[in-house]
């Protein structure tokens, strides 16, 4: 096999290198990590990305940086490893020039545009230089090993640039220039950096040229080691993908660290107005008191009435359906316990539950390790329109055949609790002469019951037990999930949180694709023991939240 392939055995090896860069930082932490900042907060590649380019991800920080907190040292061996296949050596031909940006970009859904001999995307990566002499070195001793190797070189000037190029197949090609004095470029065909080129010296053609993306730019925070932008309406079209509904444009992403863990912050960006699917809230939900601190998802806020209609689901439903094709097949493995709930019920969960969900509510999944489906909760703030709620699940509940019933448990014997039940019969093994032996049992489909100014929901008697003895062993005071909030912005929407350890079994039974997505990210999935995620900011033409990823710092 030829040693020297192009951009499958280099750009694309770069492309991971770059993500995994970026996606690194998590385990990389030392004691004062916000003292790894990068240098700008927006890359400086985008003058040779076209504004129509789906997709760009960019590292604010040079690899070195980071090398100083890889205490697993995951990116020596990722670097020597990818310029070992090149026949480079990264500390003595790379690192002198080597700045402080890396950016990918899929510069084109079809380098020749003919659609009859099918789709062929453009990737450019851009290394930025900090000695422009010793990166066309660089790029004069890559291309001799690729002749070495048995590639024909083609050299050309293109508008004052030397452009490098070899005669390998389609997949294997790889072209470089150095440009100016600032960046080092690659693609996988020498026209693509004939157009980036083009894209710098006529820039209403180049991304920074874009609207969306100006506006875009305006949302990234100071001090982020890493970003993305995407065209949206482009992406969906990279798919094959026709959306039902498109409300957002594009979106920007950015990574930052912090001292518990890595916040990734977002921004949906939209040229219609959009409203938030309920007030801010400026500190967490009470009824996040009545979640056992045993929760391994966990979800927060107020009203649920409008949830549907609301610009938070559209988004889900445009995002969902990029990603998968339809939203409903995600939605589906994601909320099983939830959807499971609603057939065995007969319900539908946005009429008969949602509608009246007006205040604050919680609703958490607690895992069990013995059991595939897990036990929930589900907490509502008192109302009247909740007491016309609970009086109409009643009324589900009694039209299925369940009887509703009024109990106690022993340690809170002046806690009235409503049970919904079905009786059902067992066979006993008995003597054959005798004949069968049947025995009555009650099975609890659901309880609830009055606590403070909240109505409660669980799914059985362990948990009511559990949180009617909660005490001081609620969600709220979790240290974890304290930290997990405190590094979301208040006012927000509320929150979704996942403890990845209690709910790792749970989610891989649900989304298998999850089980690969590890091992291609071991580290991160290694060290990551929580993730929160969150919607804030009150700009009316976009949709901002962030997810926050705690990571063991031990």
């Amino acid at each position: 096999m030829n040693s020297q392939r192009s951009f499958i055995g280099f750009i694309v090896a770069g492309a991971i290198a770059l993500l995994i860069a970026i996606a690194g930082i998590y385990w990389f932490f030392a004691k004062s990590p916000a003292n790894l900042i990068a240098s700008t907060s927006q890359p400086g590649a985008a003058i040779f990305v076209s504004k129509l380019s789906p997709a760009m991800v960019s590292l604010l920080a040079n690899p070195d940086q980071l090398q100083a907190l890889d205490r697993e040292e995951e990116l020596s061996k990722v670097k020597t490893s990818l310029f070992a296949k090149s026949g480079i050596d990264y500390k003595q031909d790379v690192q002198p020039w080597l700045g402080n940006e890396i950016t990918l970009a899929i510069a084109t859904l079809d380098i020749d545009r003919d659609s009859e001999n099918g789709q062929q995307p453009g990737y450019l990566l851009a290394l930025a230089t900090k000695q422009p002499e010793k990166s066309r070195e660089f790029l004069e001793l890559l291309f001799s090993k690729r002749a070495l190797a048995g590639a024909t070189l083609a050299v050309e000037q293109y508008k004052g640039v030397k452009l490098i190029s070899d005669n390998q197949p389609k997949e294997d090609l790889l072209a470089g220039a150095v440009v100016g004095e600032g960046f080092v470029l690659f693609a996988n065909d020498p026209k693509v950096l004939r157009d980036a080129i083009n894209n710098v010296q006529a820039p209403d053609l180049n991304l920074t040229s874009s609207p969306e993306y100006q506006k875009a730019t305006k949302e990234l925070p100071k001090g982020g080691l890493a970003v993305a932008f995407l065209n949206l309406p482009v992406v969906a079209k990279w798919q094959g993908l026709e959306l039902p509904e498109q409300l957002y444009n594009s979106q920007i992403i950015s990574l930052a660290l912090n001292p518990k863990g890595l916040l990734a912050e977002t921004t949906f960006l939209t040229s219609s107005e959009i409203l938030s699917p309920s007030s801010p809230l400026s500190k967490p939900v009470g009824a996040l008191q009545y979640v056992p601190a045993s929760a391994g998802l966990a979800i927060s806020g107020s009203n649920l009435s409008n949830l549907g209609n609301s610009d938070l689901a559209k988004l889900w439903r445009q995002a969902t359906a990029t990603v998968y094709g339809s939203g409903e097949d995600v939605v589906s493995r994601l909320a099983k316990p939830l959807v499971d709930v609603q057939k065995r019920w007969g319900i539908n969960l946005p009429e008969d539950i949602f509608s009246w969900v007006q205040g604050e509510y919680a609703v958490a999944l607690l895992p069990e390790k013995e059991q595939a489906t897990p036990h929930w909760v589900f907490v509502v703030e008192k109302s009247e329109t909740v007491e016309q709620g609970v009086a109409r699940l009643d009324a589900i509940a009694s039209s299925n055949g369940l009887s509703i019933n009024t109990l106690t448990i022993d340690k809170q014997d002046k806690q009235k609790i409503s049970a919904w039940t079905e009786l059902t019969t067992a066979t006993k093994k008995s003597d054959v002469k005798e004949g069968a032996s049947f025995t009555i049992e009650t099975k609890v489909r659901g309880l609830h019951t009055a606590l403070g100014n909240y109505e409660i929901f669980t799914s059985d008697l362990e948990t009511m037990d559990e949180i009617l003895t909660i005490k001081d062993n609620s969600l709220i005071d979790n240290p974890n999930f304290k930290d997990s909030i405190a590094a979301i912005p208040l006012p927000n929407q509320g929150y979704i949180y996942l403890d990845w350890r209690k709910s790792q079994n749970l989610l891989e039974r649900q989304v298998p694709i999850l089980k690969l997505a590890e091992v291609l990210g071991k580290p991160f999935f290694d060290n990551l023991r929580s993730l929160t995620v969150s919607s804030y900011g009150t700009d009316t033409r976009s949709l901002k939240g962030g997810v926050f990823f705690q990571l063991n710092n031990s």
